[in-house]
């Protein structure tokens, strides 16, 4: 296991070895101007990646390092960037796993599963502290397992001196600094609020975090909201994430600008049900209105939203699907179970025909548009023929995707105390048999789009480890061989790391001449492309680029293309 300095001084001298390389066969090689400039730019290139790493061996040598693990929904990823960026401008340096002196982990516990993970997460750290005598390591935990299981976590995992729920993620960048200067004192931030906490927006940043500027990306999340009302007999939200309660639409709308103003043009808007936005408040117009005043932000080109109630999607909302440019086709709309007694059981206050009146409500307005849903099977008293009318809709409604799992109990929920278990085996069986009935459809979904063209905007590389062969018929067209730069220049020098995705995966090296990105198309399927490597080379490289392309197979879950023409600058 490399230190951090060990690191850092590797990373240098294989800098300066491509520097110096390129530096002896410049006289030899490059004999035209454009190759020359070609040169002068991998050698930018070299001398930023060299700041970039001075600068993050000077960080680490006077900043604490901090390692955030997030488990669950979109909501907890938006609370993890926030609290990066809040401990970045509080001097803290985002690192690795190994090399970090604070651990958070930002906790999901909406079924019994990811709770496990927390569990395992936090005896994996206290072993590798053990083992590597870190004894002075922070460990932090926040979101739903934290608010659900409170002080009691710090008793069985004695590590934990920071524990914070939704509410008081506003509170826990100052605490984490105190408690980097106070090895014995412990912090608990559980209590509920009446009002939504807004959080300050920490400045963008001129330094590193994990190797990257500190800035907005392409895409975004935006928290509208906090908790639920609705007390589904299933859902352990309400008890973790306290009520509902509504960001202003000022609020709202300054963070939603000042992310464009950063360079985001994608926004996503977050909540436990944004449909019922600003019924706490009062607010005209709810919902529909905050997506109008958004829509009119100048330099935003897209715009999504979940999660959503059926019971209180309002046709206001449904009707902008069909005449607001910014709203993407896609929809995620929880139908959680096809029976009306099991739908009346989980207290859903919709029927089966109500969600099929709002579905094809959609599609009237937007017949392209993409819907997704959730599923739970196996819920107290479901039936065989319970079981069935979930099939049946599903086959009806033709979802563009599904997430759906077996039922679990969570604690203080009404569903624990329900009749009508279950067995476990029962319940995956079904799970299997809905799982590949929504694959089939899924299936013919994403093939039927091979062979269109469609815009997608690029959120970052792409683990796509194989070119198309079209790629390679393309580049064969072009007389290139594979590896050979566009336009016939040598290989770069320069193999950089480039910028990981949000899973970690890195961007092929430069001197093949091509990059594996992906992006999403306005219906939010994923699709990969192979685009020619930009030069100079840099960590951003596509990043941001709202591309044409052409859908040339499918895969399970997402679509493979090839550029079909110049980045869009609108």
């Amino acid at each position: 296991m490399f230190s951090v300095k060990e690191t850092l001084a590797q990373e240098t001298l294989a800098l300066c070895r491509r520097a110096h390389y390129a530096c002896e066969i410049l006289d030899d090689y490059y004999a035209s101007p454009a190759r020359l400039l070609s040169t002068r730019q991998s050698h930018a290139a070299c001398a930023a990646g060299l700041n970039v790493i001075l600068l993050k061996a000077h960080m680490s040598a006077v900043s604490p390092t901090f390692h955030i693990q997030t488990f669950g929904c979109q909501m907890n990823a938006a609370d993890s960037v926030w609290l990066a960026r809040a401990l970045a401008a509080r001097g803290f340096l985002e690192t690795s796993f190994a090399e970090a002196g604070v651990h958070i982990l930002n906790t999901c516990s909406v079924r019994d599963k990811p709770e496990q993970k927390v569990y395992s997460e936090l005896g994996r750290i206290a072993y590798y502290c053990e083992a590597n005598g870190k004894s002075d390591v922070l460990v932090c935990v926040g979101g739903c397992v934290a608010q659900q299981i409170g002080p009691s976590l710090a008793k069985r995992f004695p590590q934990v001196r920071l524990i914070f729920g939704g509410d008081g993620i506003v509170e826990a960048p100052d605490a984490i600094s105190r408690l980097t200067n106070d090895p014995s004192l412990r912090i608990t931030l559980l209590d509920f609020k009446k009002e939504y906490q807004e959080r300050p927006a920490p400045r963008p940043l001129a330094q590193p975090r994990s190797g990257r500027m500190q800035r907005a990306g392409p895409c975004a999340f935006v928290n509208i909201m906090q908790g639920c009302d609705n007390f589904c007999s299933y859902c352990i939200v309400p008890f973790v994430r306290g009520r509902q309660k509504s960001r202003s639409p000022d609020a709202v709308l300054s963070e939603c600008a000042a992310l464009i103003d950063q360079g985001t043009r994608e926004i996503t808007l977050l909540g436990q049900n944004v449909n019922a936005y600003g019924l706490d408040r009062g607010e005209d117009g709810g919902f529909s209105a905050l997506l109008r005043k958004i829509s009119a932000l100048p330099g935003l080109q897209r715009l999504r939203f979940v999660t959503s109630h059926p019971k209180d999607l309002a046709p206001e909302v449904i009707e902008q699907f069909g005449d607001n440019p910014k709203l993407c086709p896609r929809l995620h709309l929880p139908l959680q179970s096809g029976s009306d007694k099991i739908l009346k059981a989980m207290n859903r206050r919709y029927d089966l025909a109500l969600y099929i009146k709002l579905t094809d409500g959609l599609r009237k307005v937007r017949p392209d548009i993409a819907l997704t849903t959730d599923i739970i099977v196996g819920f107290p008293g479901e039936t065989d023929e319970d079981f069935r009318a979930t099939l049946r809709a599903v086959e009806t409604i033709e979802f563009a995707a599904a997430f759906s799992f077996v039922y679990s109990d969570r604690p203080q929920t009404a569903a624990t105390r329900m009749p009508g278990r279950v067995d476990r085996p029962e319940a995956l069986k079904r799970l299997a048999l809905l799982q590949e009935m929504q694959n089939k459809i899924s299936e013919t979904r994403l093939k039927s789009m091979c062979g269109t063209e469609s815009l997608i905007l690029i959120e970052g590389p792409s683990h796509m480890e194989t070119l198309l062969p079209a790629d390679a018929a393309q580049r064969e067209k072009r007389g290139r061989q594979p590896g050979a730069m566009p336009g016939g220049e040598a290989p770069d020098l320069l193999s950089a790391t480039g910028a990981g995705s949000s899973r970690g995966a890195q961007v092929p090296t430069p001197a093949a001449g091509w990059e594996a990105w992906y992006g999403r198309t306005p219906h939010g399927f994923i699709v990969n492309v192979m685009l020619e490597t930009k030069l100079p080379p840099s960590r951003e490289g596509w990043l941001g680029a709202m591309l044409p392309v052409r859908i040339e197979a499918a895969a399970k879950h997402s679509l493979k293309g090839t550029q079909a023409g110049p980045p869009c600058t609108a």
